[in-house]
């Protein structure tokens, strides 16, 4: 800790570099007047660094919560600290181009507001979606409300409303605790995220792209604008790309190389992201334009400029994903666990002390666990590992070796004392698990918690710990989980009905046997789906046999079905029971399911 750099203040320097004015007061609110966004919050983080946050992590949230709008070069402009994620501006030929317009219509349209303010009334003459996270594209109706070409990486749309469909509720409820959302912001509680300070809750809209970006070296002129473009799929979003303004010798690096180590798997949930091809499109992006370049800017954190120090940058980025991956799976194939590895692992020293490599939104520990699941699943080879009991169930028998959960209680706080929180934790996991009402167990426990999450440097592991604390003193609190309305209707009608499939409660619907055909008259889809066994399938309808069900119908009634309306107003032929048969063997999603209890 007394080894990182904290006299160097270049990264002060370059996010208050170009800073042309703050929104006053910092806070956005809806049209219910209810605040989507509050930067204001932040303001305690001017102070010294408190006993309460890791003094990294202080920095970081420090340098996170700048806010207003920014010259990031003559004709290149980025709102910053209006949400989790930057809104970056390019000036055109007849008005300006948007990359990456947030999270929430709110939050973008105050940030293009306070653009015009000090550069003019340009409309918006193009939107940029970098790649596939509602970060990068959810305030898109706050920013255009007529059509202008929109440009993205290939497969943007299915990544886009995929990601987060199938197991969005969960993923939202995990979400929670990695960001935080439900602590209250201060000294002793949510400080920030690692990546920006949070996320807004306003309106979340999708406008699907007019111009796919399907190749490297693909060059466009928007605007009068000329643009070069490299695909990044596969890196840290399915459908992701870099692109480079020759004209300004500026570089956006999407959310491939930010001031953070950033995830190859996050707290809340996803697909593991692959380290290996990260780091190669980061070297490809230093082949092609490294020499070009006086600036580069990603879509969270503040610009590095200079050419030597963009390549140094991005080489120290690029080589922190390598060592990550290579150093995972030299260890993998001597036989080490994913927690051994992470447990032992060591990055070199120059990666160490580099503020950008340090972990506040990814870890090391938990980015070297999830390259070890890439390659070798859950499974770490042992026998052992193979049967274990659920938790609740090992809970109880760990307890019960240890002679009950009083003595749990007393043997953790033994090692609470002397410093050892990480197994004072999962000891008293096990006594809590094992008996949800004993009150010395949750009570130590939220205790262990908070001095973990009080010593994290990482603000999504800080998140984490500091909202299980508050879950074990004060409960769940009951939040409404859904799913963005403007994502459900960009699904296709086969995601649709996917998303059906995975509620059918299959224990109750062994036995259970129907056939329907949906006619979506709007979208020329024709599909069957059987209940089987159990199962929801679909495919293509051939005749015979008969459906028990054929509906006609469109894509908005098909969504407003499947959301619990009703069938009036859509043509029929056969048994409507057997919709209602299918309704009825649906599981609602639990949006406040336990974590920190069983």
């Amino acid at each position: 800790m007394s080894e990182l750099p904290f006299a160097d203040r270049t990264d002060f320097e370059d996010a208050d570099r170009g800073f042309i004015a703050a929104l006053e007061p910092g806070v956005v609110t809806d049209g219910r007047g209810r605040a989507v966004w509050d930067d204001d919050a932040y303001a305690f983080l001017r102070d010294d660094c408190p006993p309460s946050v890791h003094p990294s992590l202080w920095r970081q949230s420090q340098l996170c919560a700048k806010q207003g709008l920014y010259e990031v070069v003559p004709g290149i402009y980025q709102v910053r600290g209006l949400d989790l994620s930057n809104m970056t501006l390019v000036e055109g030929e007849r008005g300006v181009i948007v990359i990456d317009p947030l999270i929430s219509v709110e939050t973008a349209a105050a940030g293009l507001a306070l653009y015009r303010v000090h550069r003019g009334d340009r409309p918006v003459t193009a939107v940029i979606y970098t790649h596939s996270h509602v970060d990068h594209f959810g305030g898109v109706e706050g920013v255009v409300s007529g059509e202008v070409p929109i440009l993205a990486p290939a497969g943007f749309m299915e990544h886009a409303v995929s990601e987060n469909v199938y197991a969005g509720t969960a993923m939202t409820r995990r979400g929670n605790y990695m960001y935080g959302a439900l602590l209250a912001k201060g000294p002793h509680g949510q400080v920030g995220t690692g990546l920006g300070q949070g996320i807004s809750v306003g309106r979340v809209s999708l406008l699907p792209p007019t111009l796919d970006i399907t190749r490297t070296g693909q060059r466009e002129v928007v605007d009068g604008v000329p643009i070069r473009f490299q695909l990044t799929p596969g890196t840290e979003a399915p459908a992701e790309m870099n692109f480079h303004f020759p004209d300004h010798r500026a570089l956006c690096m999407a959310e491939n190389a930010t001031h953070t180590m950033h995830n190859v798997l996050t707290l809340r949930g996803a697909e593991v992201r692959d380290a290996r091809n990260w780091a190669r499109y980061l070297t490809e992006a230093i082949a092609e334009f490294a020499d070009d370049v006086e600036v580069a800017f990603a879509s969270h954190h503040w610009p590095t400029w200079g050419r030597d120090r963009v390549k140094k940058h991005l080489t120290e980025q690029r080589d922190l994903y390598a060592y990550l991956h290579d150093q995972t799976l030299r260890r993998i194939n001597l036989g080490w666990t994913g927690t051994e590895i992470a447990e032992r692992f060591e990055l070199p020293p120059a990666l160490e002390a580099a503020w950008h490599a340090r972990g506040y939104y990814g870890s090391v520990s938990h980015n070297v666990k999830a390259i070890y699941q890439r390659y070798m699943g859950w499974y770490d080879g042992n026998p052992a590992s193979l049967w274990e009991h659920p938790p609740e169930e090992s809970a109880k028998r760990y307890v019960d070796c240890i002679g009950g959960a009083d003595r749990v209680v007393e043997k953790a706080a033994e090692y609470a004392a002397a410093g050892d929180l990480r197994f004072a934790a999962q000891l008293l996991k096990h006594a809590v698990f094992a008996e949800p009402d004993h009150t010395a167990a949750g009570d130590l426990l939220a205790e262990v918690y908070q001095r973990l999450g009080f010593g994290a440097e990482n603000a999504t592991w800080r998140n984490s710990y500091l909202t299980a604390a508050q879950e074990l003193r004060e409960g769940i609190t009951p939040m409404e989980i859904s799913i963005s309305g403007a994502i459900l209707a960009a699904l296709t009608v086969e995601q649709l009905l996917d998303s059906v499939a995975i509620r059918v409660d299959g224990p109750r619907a062994a036995t259970a046997e129907l056939a329907i055909d949906w006619h979506v008259t709007d979208t020329d889809d024709h599909v069957r789906t059987t209940l089987s066994n159990g199962a929801l399938v679909q495919e293509p309808i051939r005749e015979p046999p008969s459906p028990d069900l054929t509906l006609t119908l469109t894509k908005q009634q098909l969504l407003a079905l499947l959301t619990g309306g009703d069938q009036e107003g859509i043509d029929h032929r056969g048994d409507r029971a057997a919709l209602t048969t299918l309704q009825n063997l649906l599981d609602d999603p639990d949006p406040n399911f336990p974590i920190a209890r069983p």
